[in-house]
């Protein structure tokens, strides 16, 4: 009998699976929104267990057993093994008024209708607004400074809403306390699941650049100052390497997939050249990528949204295994033209249905439609894991859930 994790390993490895393999929840960007979960847990009848908000930024609901079963899902995140005791856990309540549990970690502070998080300087890093369904950074550490000679990176890092509100097995460090938790909780839930496990890095520049400078003035800058830029990289690149080589020594034998992350496109094209990018980021991710390749036995996957077609060649040549999430709404992303050209050469992980237009908006039959037509397209030689193209927010029907993923167990 097939298992999960020899299902998706096979489709990654361009054989063709005995079904499609299936991605919910599997990361930060195959999830579902907790006010969506709540619905759909009703929907489906199921009464037991709290909500779990692991990502508080983005407000991403732990997805529990009966779901993933029910849904004969392949994939999990290994952060799934950690914070698992009441007291890594704190009461909270979703913008719909849903009762929650956060991370223990994070203290949010009302303030009149919003809700912030503060430095413990009292810089305010990030603000959820009355009627907001997720923070948003207020604090760009290097918005008026430039950086400076960058000495200060890693402080800086810490202003950034992104690294201070981090999610499970945050807030374990790279210490060497830190790497011991992660290497056993890491041990422990590969023996406890046949599912295969996703290890979230990140080792994001792009995003790091416009965290830090604003990405307006980050985007200025790679313009106007190429060879400071380069510097600033550098240094960042630096950074990640060394946290990648401490990372992967801890719970590298115990994942299967390690992810990057770098958001490139916008809706109607890239966002900087590809002149640009083979310039500034090429020769940084693939010497992130193949060192992962050198430190472990793991695929190396990229998050990278929008239209971002340009940029594949580059992708490839710097060591990409899968890219995700295949946003096929953006310019250029059409499913039949990408397999077509790089379906060979890369697992196309994502784009089983449009969360921008079909899944929100659509009838359940819509959905099942635009399941099958783009199943049929990517799934054609293996190659494929199905995922929507995106996080399931709050105002999905829960009936077009349950259309999605049971079209795609269809066959």
């Amino acid at each position: 009998m097939t298992t999960s994790r020899e299902r998706v390993m096979g489709a990654v490895n361009h054989r063709v699976p005995d079904r499609v393999p299936v991605d919910f929840s599997g990361h930060r960007s195959s999830g579902i929104m907790a006010i969506a979960y709540n619905k759909l847990k009703q929907h489906l009848g199921i009464t037991s267990g709290d909500i779990y908000v692991y990502d508080f930024v983005q407000q991403l609901a732990i997805v529990e057993p009966p779901v993933l079963e029910r849904f004969h899902v392949d994939v999990i995140e290994m952060g799934r093994g950690f914070a698992l005791n009441s007291e890594d856990w704190r009461d909270w309540v979703l913008p719909d008024g849903t009762p929650c549990k956060i991370p223990a970690f994070i203290q949010p502070t009302k303030v009149g209708d919003d809700w912030q998080i503060l430095d413990p300087d009292g810089t305010l890093i990030a603000i959820q607004k009355e009627g907001s369904l997720y923070f948003e950074q207020t604090c760009f550490p290097w918005l008026d400074d430039g950086g400076g000679d960058f000495s200060d990176l890693a402080a800086a890092m810490d202003k950034v809403m992104w690294a201070t509100l981090g999610a499970p097995p945050a807030p374990i460090g790279f210490d060497d306390a830190g790497l011991k938790q992660l290497a056993e909780g890491a041990k422990r839930f590969r023996a406890s699941s046949d599912r295969a496990i996703i290890g979230l890095f990140g080792g994001n520049l792009m995003e790091w650049g416009q965290f830090l400078f604003r990405m307006d003035n980050f985007l200025m800058r790679l313009a106007l100052e190429p060879a400071r830029m380069h510097r600033f990289l550098d240094k960042l690149t630096e950074m990640h390497l060394a946290n990648l080589e401490k990372f992967l020594s801890a719970v590298g034998p115990y994942i299967d997939i390690v992810m990057f992350g770098d958001d490139l496109g916008m809706q109607r094209g890239p966002q900087i050249s590809p002149k640009m990018y083979h310039e500034m980021f090429f020769p940084r991710h693939r010497a992130m990528w193949m060192r992962a390749r050198e430190l472990a036995d793991v695929k190396v996957m990229l998050h990278s949204c929008g239209s971002i077609e340009p940029f594949i060649p580059d992708f490839i040549e710097a060591g990409l295994d899968i890219l995700q999430p295949i946003q096929t709404s953006a310019r250029s992303m059409e499913a039949v033209a990408l397999k077509q050209e790089y379906g060979r050469d890369l697992c196309l992980w994502g784009g089983g249905c449009d969360t921008q237009h079909v899944l929100p908006r659509g009838t359940p039959d819509d959905v099942v439609a635009e399941v099958s037509r783009q199943v049929t397209t990517l799934s054609h030689g293996g190659g494929f894991v199905f995922q929507q193209v995106h996080n399931i927010m709050a105002d999905v029907p829960p009936q077009n859930i349950v259309a999605m993923l049971d079209a795609v167990n269809a066959g």
